[in-house]
């Protein structure tokens, strides 16, 4: 029953890591509703430095078509941090009304840049959010005036342009490697930080259809690619789609095990029942002496099979579950994943149907088994039980 366990565990884990991954990331992407990615032309959302000229315009025709919900520009840069134990920090420039990168944890959420910010004492400081592993590693709290700035030059050590800025909140991140200190800002102040050659650039911007139904998302999609031909468009699937080209491996690795797990649980109900018929073939052939038929013998047999395998199941339900989540500890710490992505996912359409597949191939195990005991020679079964 152990070793069913263990391979009903294993099975379990692999069809969860199949497509748990596929589930995790179309959630990820998903968790503020925006279903398409608007990137530079031939790229994916912050695959490289590449950003969207025109960012207004393009922004504006999305917003002004009705099939639209809602559009969240975004740009990305890295800025230099002064006086802090951490050099720079990667940032993202959003418009808060619209942002889809965060949710706020703590604090105040960011407010809009002001031209005079910084060098006026009337006017207030901007407010920025930053990730928990912002504050730790630069030794910063919530309500701290740090100065950023962008342009540094390494030799003079000047920089060409700088602002200072109040932490306002802490945010989780949705995107981000956990492990990457983010600062998010207002879109306009990071434009203005980064020289006149952003003042109308953005990485990316999220579009979300008012319709969810896949049709109408791909019908908006298309929509895009036809009247904004500098630009590629997205979809929630077409990511998904490739990301699994990525992470092809783990799906074949995980068909692999699951394939080995299931022929281990097959030969080890074969082996186990058959062991038991052979201990027991005096007290068959006495069965079948008194008037027992053969398909009652076979009846027996193949219920001890099916209840020996249940029993495993359970177990390795459990078992399963708990190791899954270990593993999914170890994976998520790789470098570059976002925080909140899973390699084990529990589906319970999959997860069930990979139970069942095993409780199928243990219960069909013990036909070989259940179809000797019926066959058994009566005569010299009993022969054979008296001599010995």
């Amino acid at each position: 029953m152990l070793g069913i366990a263990v391979a009903a565990a294993l099975l379990l884990d692999m069809v969860m890591l199949a497509t748990g991954m596929s589930e995790s990331f179309r959630s990820l992407l998903l968790t503020r509703g925006y279903q398409l990615r608007v990137s530079p032309k031939g790229t994916l959302p912050f695959d490289s430095e590449a950003t969207i000229d025109g960012a207004g315009a393009i922004v504006r025709a999305l917003r002004a078509n009705p099939d639209i919900k809602a559009v969240s520009p975004s740009l990305g840069a890295t800025l230099t941090i002064d006086g802090s134990r951490i050099p720079s920090a990667f940032t993202l420039g959003l418009e808060r009304e619209v942002q889809g990168d965060y949710t706020l944890e703590a604090g105040t959420d960011i407010t809009r840049a002001d031209s005079a910010a910084g060098t006026s004492a009337v006017a207030p400081l901007p407010r920025i959010v930053v990730s928990q592993t912002f504050l730790t590693r630069a030794g910063r709290a919530v309500g701290d005036t740090i100065t950023i700035s962008s342009g540094l030059d390494a030799q003079l050590r000047t920089a060409a342009r700088s602002s200072r800025v109040v932490i306002g909140g802490m945010g989780r991140f949705i995107y981000v490697p956990g492990e990457t200190p983010v600062m998010a800002l207002d879109l306009a102040l990071l434009r203005q930080l980064l020289g006149p050659g952003f003042r109308d650039r953005m990485s990316l911007a999220m579009a979300e259809s008012r319709l969810s139904d896949s049709a109408s998302v791909e019908a908006v999609r298309a929509w895009i690619a036809t009247t904004q031909p500098r630009v590629t468009a997205i979809s929630t699937e077409t990511a998904i789609r490739q990301v699994e080209e990525r992470l092809s491996y783990f799906r074949q690795l995980a068909f692999v095990l699951g394939a080995i797990s299931l022929g281990i649980g097959f030969l080890l109900v074969a082996t186990l029942v058959t062991l038991s018929v052979n201990e027991r073939r005096g007290e068959i052939a006495v069965l079948r002496a008194i008037g027992t038929q053969r398909l009652g013998v076979l009846q027996q047999v193949f219920l001890e099979g099916l209840m020996l395998t249940s029993a495993g199941i359970v177990g390795g339900l459990a078992l399963g579950l708990v190791t899954a989540q270990w593993l999914n500890g170890i994976l998520r710490d790789f470098p570059g994943l976002p925080s909140a992505f899973d390699f084990f996912v529990w589906s319970p359409d999959a997860g069930w149907r990979a139970l069942v597949l095993l409780l199928t191939s243990g219960t069909l195990a013990g036909l070989l088994p259940a179809w000797r005991a019926a066959s058994i020679p009566i005569a010299r079964a009993l022969r054979e039980e008296a001599i010995g």
